[in-house]
């Protein structure tokens, strides 16, 4: 058997739970600890009765509970020391195999006695043998730090991996170390490569290298992390483990087979350079996001995979647990990329390498690595996100134009629909409702829908709305649901598959994939337009907690409640001045689709929060709004705190983009201005007059207001303080100068009420047109003096936002039924299988 090399990548992730942070309660009075003795109570009832009778069975040995309820805990979460004891595993049947093998036939005849009688007598060997065959190397690159550092926290992740290696021989910790030394009678910072192991009490150093520079500083932290321990790796195979991940001791009896997979030859005689494992995800029980995300992640960890090795021949590493031929890769480029930015997604590139340079990509799903998934709304979405800012970036690499060149036209096909081109359809399928809604308005407003109508030829013609609502059907997320279903029943059967499939519906998992859908898209269109993707961390949490109004608004508010507040103008003005097909099944058909996808877009973040309608925290939501929104922001204020900070921060893709990024998001921004010109047009108080006057009248207006506003806001910052019954006066003769003139508008020259409501759908859309117009030209308008004037609107527009999402969630949350009923939906699996969910969401108080 060849020998394996296991590579993990740990930045700073939790490796095992103190007392302290078992026991510390969130605000809702949860801790982790309570939290999973809620989540797991048949395993902590059985761990209170083993303890119990290892107290008795060593009296005289004192056994520390505490450290026993931390390892219980951690085992039981996504850390550290979890991933660490199964990859150990592999260790463990290493031995077991070489006495079975040395012990003969005996050892199967005479069970377990002859087994333990072969472990005593070949246990040195067997642990030799163990040693030349394999070696566990965490590439932490912090290790130094924390090693040095003072702060109770990181010394003790310090003193958890040192316990880790004095534990486990095999494990070896590889970390980058930064010492100052006088050079040339100057004293500058050099960085090295170190490779420790465990010793009798402290850790020991093997190997040091010295380095160029900072690696972590010149490449994207992931992959430079794995780039700098590879050169500590020794042996044939090279498997790479991620932080959330475990593993099972039944599985480690097949690594040896899996490794003869190396020598088999396959397509041309070729043999493999990676070979592809299947996954088991353990964290789909809890609610039902976790469910949605494991399904998916299973289904493509599985059916996916297995349809891309064979017969597509396209499958690539889209991350670990992947096994390399270490020789053909460390001689080849390695098995990350790590260029700034554009090696975003470090994983899927070495697979690019890997197949331009003649390797041959497997899949083998004899043999399952435990794997742990996001489980919370943000963290699903935080991921997806990442990996939809990967796939721009690679949409723009210079691997993907290779490939595409030297493949055949259709493996080129399988190629592009499995990779880019899945997350390029999302975003045209998001741009055809665009497409589809502004045309309509334009037919509207025109004047070519009275065309329509009174053409009889054309008005019998259903064979456009026909085609429209049948791609309709798509837009509910089903599409991202049939993988799912495919898997499930191949595994379990089709009966069990469309059971599932039903429950699914039923707890709005189309609600969650069209929601994922605008997530895609907008991530990956950000990035094609301006590029500037940055690494998002979604953390490894347990506990199940309610993200505030405010954190959600500041998570989507540009992904997904400003392109949806948008479509919902389109859908208001569609639906009041269309007439067309208002009689229609298919009219309704069309636009339900679409009245559904705003609503997933909107308010999916809150249906899909635990308590998300509970009247007490709603309305400490409200109070916790207001404030972010009111503090000012500045050099060191977190994002979390101000409303400034974070619109500052929303922008810096911005900073990165060329003059071509900065003119299309002015011309994109253009089309806010259509509302304005088609709607004035058909005001009571224009008296259907087409002059352009009226256009202008309405430009007046808009100026106007854009005074007011800068007025008020100089006003606020030089007088709202030391003149603030003055200021308080002056704002009082604004609104009697206002009610005046929208009196004078009623009587004298015929504005209705419906023309209010229209003005304001009119108006709305071009001062957020001026806003990102004026985003854009930042550079220009600071010099200018005109940047706090945006600013201004800006908060104005963001106030306005919060209030219009936050009003539907405050009804709601007046009855206490509809709690009850989110919490049904969220957690059917909980209540299913006994869970104490509502101790867990009411908390101990």
């Amino acid at each position: 058997m060849n020998k394996r090399i296991v590579m993990m990548a740990s930045i700073k992730q939790d490796v095992l739970y103190s007392n302290e942070e078992l026991t510390k309660e969130n605000e809702d009075g949860i801790s982790i600890l309570f939290y999973l003795q809620r989540i797991y109570p048949d395993e902590w009832n059985n761990f209170t009765q083993r303890m119990h009778a290892v107290r008795n069975e060593n009296e005289k040995k004192k056994v520390d509970m505490n450290e026993e309820i931390q390892k219980w805990a951690s085992y039981r979460a996504q850390t550290l020391s979890r991933t660490v004891r199964g990859m150990m595993y592999y260790r463990q049947a290493l031995e077991l195999q070489y006495v079975l093998e040395c012990s003969g036939d005996s050892a199967v005849s005479e069970g377990f006695q002859a087994i333990k009688e072969g472990s005593e007598y070949y246990g040195e060997y067997a642990q030799a043998m163990a040693n030349l065959k394999f070696t566990y190397v965490i590439s932490c690159e912090v290790y130094g730090a924390l090693k040095k550092s003072s702060d109770a926290r990181d010394r003790s992740c310090y003193l958890n991996i040192l316990n880790l290696m004095l534990k486990y021989p095999s494990l070896r910790v590889a970390y980058i170390d930064e010492i100052k030394e006088t050079v040339n009678g100057r004293s500058q910072k050099v960085y090295y490569s170190v490779l420790v192991k465990g010793g009798e009490k402290l850790d020991e150093e093997i190997y040091r290298i010295k380095l160029p520079g900072p690696p972590t500083k010149i490449g994207e932290e992931k992959s430079e992390n794995q780039n700098h321990a590879i050169i500590f790796t020794r042996g044939e195979a090279l498997q790479t483990i991620d932080m959330n991940q475990d593993n099972y001791f039944e599985e480690a009896y097949k690594m040896r087979n899996v490794l003869e997979e190396f020598l088999k030859p396959h397509h041309n005689d070729r043999k493999p350079s990676i070979l592809g494992l299947r996954e088991h995800v353990f964290t789909g029980s809890v609610s039902s996001l976790a469910w949605f995300a494991s399904n998916q992640e299973t289904s493509f960890v599985t059916v996916r995979q297995r349809i891309l090795a064979n017969p597509l021949r396209v499958r690539f590493h889209y991350g670990h647990p992947d096994i390399f031929d270490r020789i053909f890769h460390i001689t080849r480029g390695g098995i990350s990329k790590a260029s700034k930015t554009i090696n975003l997604s470090e994983h899927i590139f070495s697979g690019f390498n890997s197949t331009l340079r003649g390797g041959y990509v497997t899949h083998h799903e004899y043999i399952q690595v435990g794997k742990g998934c996001d489980v919370g709304m943000n963290q699903i979405s935080a991921f997806e996100a990442k990996v939809a800012n990967g796939n721009g970036e690679q949409t723009l690499s210079r691997d993907i134009y290779r490939l595409g060149h030297r493949f055949d036209f259709y493996r080129m096909l399988s190629f592009y629909f499995s990779t880019v081109g899945f997350y390029f359809s999302s975003m045209v399928t998001v741009l055809t409702v665009y497409v589809f809604l502004y045309g309509r308005l334009y037919m509207i407003m025109s004047g070519w829908q009275n065309a329509i109508l009174v053409n009889a030829t054309i008005y019998r013609s259903k064979a456009p709305e026909e085609a429209l609502a049948t791609q309709s059907v798509f837009q509910f997320g089903l599409l991202l649901v049939l993988p799912i279903v495919m898997e499930i029943g191949l595994e379990k059967g089709f009966d069990t598959a469309l059971g599932n499939f039903i429950i699914m519906q039923l707890q709005l998992a189309s609600v969650f994939f069209t929601f994922q859908l605008g997530t895609k898209a907008h991530y990956y269109g950000r990035t094609i337009l301006h590029g500037a993707s940055k690494y998002r961390a979604t953390g490894c949490g347990v506990v199940v907690f309610r993200e505030k109004f405010a954190g959600n608004y500041r998570l989507y508010s540009r992904s997904h409640f400003v392109k949806g507040l948008e479509l919902l103008v389109l859908l208001v003005l569609y639906d009041v001045y269309g007439e067309s097909y208002h009689s229609s099944t298919i009219f309704r058909f069309i636009t339900f689709s679409m009245w559904f996808l705003v609503g997933s877009w909107l308010f999916a973040p809150f249906l899909f929060n635990p308590s998300g309608f509970n009247w007490k925290k709603t309305m400490d939501d409200w109070k916790d709004w207001k404030a972010w929104m009111g503090n000012r922001g500045g050099i060191g204020i977190h994002p979390d705190k101000s409303w400034e900070s974070w619109w500052q921060e929303e922008q810096e893709h911005l900073k990165f983009t060329n003059i071509q990024g900065r003119l299309l998001e002015i011309i994109l921004a253009f089309r806010f201005y259509i509302y304005q010109y088609v709607i004035v047009y058909h005001l009571d108080i224009a008296h259907h007059s087409k002059s352009i006057l009226v256009y202008g009248l309405s430009w007046i207006v808009m100026v106007t207001a854009l005074l007011v506003l800068k007025i008020v806001s100089v006003g606020r910052r030089r007088f709202g303080t030391d003149f603030q019954l003055m200021f308080r006066i002056f704002k009082g003769l604004l609104v009697i100068g206002f009610i005046s003139f929208m009196t004078v508008l009623f009587v004298k020259y015929g504005l209705t009420i419906s023309d209010l409501f229209a003005s304001i759908l009119a108006f709305l859309p071009t001062g957020w047109a001026i806003l990102l117009i004026g985003q854009a030209l930042r550079p220009v308008l600071k010099s200018s003096g005109s940047w706090e004037l945006i600013m201004e609107l800006a908060r104005a527009y963001e106030e306005i936002m919060g209030a219009i999402l936050f009003l539907p969630i405050a009804i709601l949350s007046w009855f206490p039924s509809v709690s009850e009923i989110q919490t049904k939906l969220l957690y059917h699996q909980a209540f299913c299988g006994g869970l104490q969910i509502s101790e867990i969401l009411a908390g101990r108080r």
